[in-house]
């Protein structure tokens, strides 16, 4: 969550054990394409998406390999510390804590008697347990996210288009029905929206970040475009795009654009600040976009960029558009 005063993340509803590793997570919200839990919000509501955003950075930490060195996540999931470089230990070992979260302690097993701790052993995951029952969120959306990282490890490529929004379903849309949830604005309309908003959001990303996935042998680009557009992957290996990457890049990124038009009416269904939270994820989406323009489409050379400034140029555009 966001100290109103310093805009810095607190950890207060973490337990003392782990906290380093914790905040270590929640830092990285600064980082994201979109905001997370901005200081106009209620306390309560920042607290919560605080935890969610927790709860979803490590898992993907945990997928990507990217855990700090050391080991302690696997330490406190109950894993040796030697099991940290196992993406699906690790993942198998966190869905078993957050099933704690709903209140599904693992088997007793030979504890002389004794029931084991029902608590969940990861710090995110006690501080998400709150969340989840002042809401009465299911598993569900939490479970996917889960599973998302666990295809990672056996799906590095994709054939279509609609093979990698089968894969999104997965990774992203389950946050945004999250976020319905503990705003309280639920309905099938709103999380058709917001699935076309989450789904936009993550395939930006993609976008931004072709050569780090090529670095972890992932290719998130549908292998048909790239037939299409004459593009190997050792075009995408090079330092800078040619012109095929490019027309690649556009065609991708003009698809994220019809994506965030058909979730924008989201914005414009709910009101107060619910409705500014709502802009700054469309906003995020759509400066990134605009990032990846102005970059060319050659986003070989790293990840373009959207500044703060055409980020709260994107939000005034959305409330005009939708207020």
């Amino acid at each position: 969550m966001e100290d109103e005063r310093s805009g810095s993340h607190s950890t207060s509803s973490v337990p003392p054990d782990g906290q380093e590793a914790a905040r270590a997570v929640l830092d990285k919200a600064a980082h994201e394409n979109f905001p997370v839990a901005p200081f106009f919000l209620p306390r309560a509501w920042r607290a919560d998406l605080m935890a969610i955003y927790g709860y979803a950075r490590l898992v993907d930490d945990i997928g990507d390999g990217d855990l700090p060195p050391g080991g302690s996540d696997a330490e406190l999931l109950g894993l040796d510390r030697d099991r940290a470089d196992d993406p699906l230990a690790m993942l198998d070992a966190f869905e078993k804590d957050l099933r704690r979260v709903f209140g599904e302690p693992p088997a007793t097993g030979s504890t002389g008697g004794v029931s084991p701790d029902p608590r969940p052993r990861h710090p995110l995951l006690r501080a998400l347990r709150p969340t989840v029952r002042r809401h009465r969120l299911p598993p569900e959306p939490f479970l996917g996210l889960i599973e998302a990282n666990r295809q990672d490890q056996r799906v590095r490529r994709y054939e279509t288009y609609e093979d990698l929004l089968g894969y999104c379903e997965l990774s992203a849309n389950p946050v945004g029905r999250l976020v319905l949830g503990v705003t309280g604005t639920t309905s099938p309309e709103r999380v058709r929206r917001s699935d076309a908003i989450c789904t936009a959001l993550q395939i930006v990303e993609h976008l931004q970040d072709v050569a780090e996935d090529l670095r972890r042998d992932r290719v998130y680009l549908p292998a048909e475009d790239m037939k299409s557009f004459g593009v190997t992957e050792t075009d995408l290996a090079a330092p800078t795009a040619g012109a095929p990457v490019r027309a690649l890049i556009a065609h991708e990124a003009a698809r994220v654009e019809t994506l965030l038009n058909e979730g924008t009416p989201l914005v414009g269904s709910v009101h107060g600040r619910l409705k500014w939270l709502l802009a700054g994820f469309v906003a995020g989406g759509r400066a990134a976009l605009r990032a990846v323009a102005a970059a060319g489409y050659d986003v070989l050379p790293g990840p373009p960029r959207p500044t703060k400034l055409s980020l709260l140029r994107e939000v005034g555009a959305t409330l005009r558009r939708e207020g």
